[in-house]
């Protein structure tokens, strides 16, 4: 299977370069035509079918740089290294950082004895499969400040927990990823909050105004939370995911990422072999640590950036909508870690030199995710070269006429581009605008088509393979991508055609002023149809 899927991979790619080479001699243009969709549609066909994200994601690149550069043989090269791979490293150094910093913390936790005192006291107070579920959820709504800041210490947190369940990796993958986005996308005061608040322009709403009255109608992220505490309180499985979960209960096989011998003495991943007497505060403490100063950080940043423009009286939802997570994030987990390690060596849970240990071991474990993230960026920055945007920007406009219809035409839109591109907030970037032309800020469907808007971008992104969350996702579960990839489409493809339908109701009830109806049937569609699946399974 592998040697035909590899034979697979290189016929499409093949083939989509002659295409691309033929189209080019022919005088067809790559730029704000569909054509700009092709290097994320291949990249994802190919990491579905050979199961493996970094060839395919490599792959995108150099058909989106032999297309923006017109089939030239430099420009391609100059495209896939210096506007590809090297803007991506430097774009994104202040996530890497975030991202090494967390990895750090984890493994100092990892060190101390403290996650083992979690599992201990999970496995005595977490009796059922079900409970620890709600628990992992619970956590993933309580850190509702950022997605990637989410998804790594909830998959950290609660793995041990999940596993003494026999909760599979992919399934706790799903559901630090179905909580983390979604709960992001409807929390005020949170980086995504702050990320929509940059792309409106309103005359009559303020942006965080607007963004808390389009909450009831992110008809996706709402009911994704209600999927994930319906499924685990019925407690069942569908698609590739209940292959995972009978693994799990049956052979143990959770599907955890394996170390060779070598990587795990390097590692050490789960702590040392005789592990340190931490205590459960000594895993509560750091949490809490990270959560306060990663929340100060991107305070104290906001808050800098309203001084720059001469505001001096602002408030701290104004700081949110100016702060930039990509310096915040790392500005707040590095005091974190630095007060963490002098908290640690106070308790003598741990050495100094045990402490500084740890530094190169956190490095190395986020190493995948961070190449992921740099493949995956550098698409998007391939993309973007190929005016993706315009594209869009012209579709949208040919569906003006279908008022009642077209939240539902926005959803779809924006998943699409959202799977295509990998990233949410580059979605709704390009949407919102668009969105707000379409339609009035009088009208009732207003804040509806701008939550359609909102919730396709999420659900696109949480579909995709080469979307950041996704990633942080597996990562934060220590799982294979692509397989988290595969579990969750069937569990994201369910709430998209419920969400659908949802937008098809508001449209038709705004006739009738009366769209609120669209959240109860929304929510009672989620529940009914969970209920009629579980009973076709029994």
């Amino acid at each position: 299977m592998k040697k035909i899927s590899t034979l697979i991979a290189a016929i499409v790619f093949g083939v989509t370069v002659m295409i691309i080479f033929i189209a080019n001699s022919s005088g067809v243009t790559f730029t704000a035509t569909f054509w700009a969709l092709v290097p994320p549609l291949v990249a994802i066909a190919l990491a579905l079918i050979t199961k493996e994200a970094y060839s395919s994601l490599f792959v995108g690149i150099v058909l989106g740089a032999i297309m923006s550069s017109a089939c030239s043989f430099q420009g391609t090269i100059d495209n896939v290294a210096i506007n590809g791979l090297s803007t991506s490293i430097s774009d994104n150094a202040g996530i890497f950082l975030f991202l090494v910093f967390l990895g750090i913390v984890v493994a100092l936790v990892n060190k101390s004895g403290a996650s083992r005192a979690f599992g201990e006291w999970a496995e005595k107070n977490i009796k059922t499969k079900t409970g620890a579920m709600l628990a992992t959820f619970t956590l993933g709504v309580l850190i509702f400040i950022d997605d990637y800041f989410n998804c790594l210490t909830v998959g950290s947190v609660m793995s041990p927990v999940t596993d003494s369940k026999k909760i599979s990796r992919v399934k706790l993958a799903y559901l630090i990823d179905a909580t983390a986005a979604p709960i992001c996308m409807i929390a005020p005061i949170s980086s995504w909050a702050a990320a929509v608040s940059g792309c409106v322009d309103s005359e009559q709403y303020s942006p965080i105004e607007l963004f808390i009255r389009a909450i009831p109608y992110n008809f996706y992220s709402i009911l994704t939370l209600v999927f994930v505490i319906t499924l685990a309180i019925l407690n069942f499985d569908y698609g590739k995911m209940a292959k995972y979960e009978i693994k799990a209960r049956e052979d143990g096989d959770l599907g955890a990422l394996t170390l060779s011998d070598e990587d795990e003495r390097t590692l050490n991943v789960d702590g040392p072999v005789n592990p340190h007497h931490g205590k459960l505060i000594d895993l509560i403490i750091p949490i809490i640590l990270l959560i306060g100063f990663c929340i100060g950080g991107l305070l104290y940043v906001g808050f800098r950036a309203l001084e720059a423009e001469g505001i001096t009286d602002g408030t701290f939802v104004d700081a949110f909508s100016a702060t930039d997570a990509y310096v915040g994030l790392p500005w707040g987990s590095l005091i974190a870690l630095i007060v963490i390690i002098l908290y640690l060596i106070i308790r003598k849970v741990i050495s100094f030199d045990e402490a500084m240990a740890c530094v190169p071991k956190g490095f190395i474990a986020m190493v995948p995710a961070i190449t992921i993230l740099t493949l995956a960026t550098s698409l998007k920055s391939m993309t973007n070269a190929l005016d993706a945007k315009g594209f869009v920007a012209m579709a949208m406009s040919n569906a003006q006429n279908l008022q009642w219809l077209l939240p539902a035409i926005v959803f779809v839109v924006a998943c699409l581009v959202a799977f295509a591109t990998g990233t949410s907030w580059g979605t709704f970037g390009i949407l919102i605008p668009i969105v707000s032309s379409i339609f009035p800020e009088t009208s009732g469907l207003f804040f509806v088509g701008i939550s359609a808007c909102l919730a396709g971008a999420v659900c696109g992104d949480h579909c995709s393979p080469i979307s950041d969350t996704t990633i942080m996702s597996s990562a934060g579960a220590h799982c294979n991508h692509i397989a988290h990839v595969e579990t969750q489409l069937p569990y994201a493809i369910t709430v998209a055609v419920i969400s659908f339908v949802s937008y098809i109701v508001a449209g038709v009830a705004n006739i009738i002023n009366a769209v609120w109806i669209s959240v109860p049937v929304g929510i009672a569609l989620t529940i009914g149809t969970l209920l009629f699946l579980k009973k076709r399974a029994s």
